[in-house]
């Protein structure tokens, strides 16, 4: 497999090379980066869509029954409940294919 972001510093006279290591002493490669960086997406995006679905309750309670704030806010509604789907969906499809090519810990994360 292909090593990423080698390093080399030089103090002095002396020339240290290596590879840089990523948390748990894992090389540097792509599929290790995805799955040390894939964790904080997926957390951060579960995070943008429980904030969506609050500003479409929000929307929902300040509609007062026009149907035009009510559309509006349903559409929010769907949109985060689509956005979960596919966040969910993701995750698992990305840890099959890691399963699958031997990257990573394997299925859920295992």
């Amino acid at each position: 497999m292909h090593r990423f972001l080698a390093q080399s510093i030089k103090v002095g006279d002396q020339e240290i090379q290596g590879q840089l290591k990523l948390p748990g002493g894992k090389e540097v490669t792509l599929g290790n980066i995805i799955n040390v960086v894939l964790p904080f997406v997926i957390m951060l995006c579960g995070i943008l869509l429980f904030f969506i679905f609050i500003w479409a309750g929000y929307d929902f309670m300040l509609s007062r029954g026009e149907p035009g704030k009510i559309k509006a806010a349903r559409a929010k509604m769907t949109y985060g409940i689509v956005g979960f789907v596919l966040l969910v969906l993701s995750y698992f499809i990305v840890n099959l294919i890691s399963y699958m090519f031997g990257v990573g810990g394997g299925l859920f994360g295992r």
